[in-house]
């Protein structure tokens, strides 16, 4: 089974599909580079939030912690019995 021999495609037609081919990637490469830019942005102003959450967050902890030991101590303590 032999196949048929290929077509030949029009020269406009291939300038077209090259010229969307390569506008496509023009565009994609302004389009990343758009978002890489907002991304990182974005990122910055993260770690500036993040390091005040860390240290919201070890606050809690360490107040959870000592009420966690209170507790323990009060269970652990004997009951004066009348």
């Amino acid at each position: 089974m032999s196949l048929p021999p290929p077509l030949r495609v029009s020269p406009l037609i291939r300038f077209a599909r090259w010229s969307l081919l390569s506008v496509g990637v023009v565009y994609g490469a302004f389009h990343h580079n758009r978002l890489s830019k907002k991304e990182n942005r974005i990122r910055e102003i993260e770690e500036q939030h993040r390091e005040a959450r860390e240290a919201q967050l070890l606050m809690e902890k360490k107040a959870q912690t000592e009420k966690e030991m209170k507790e323990l101590e009060s269970y652990m303590s004997p009951k004066a019995v009348a």
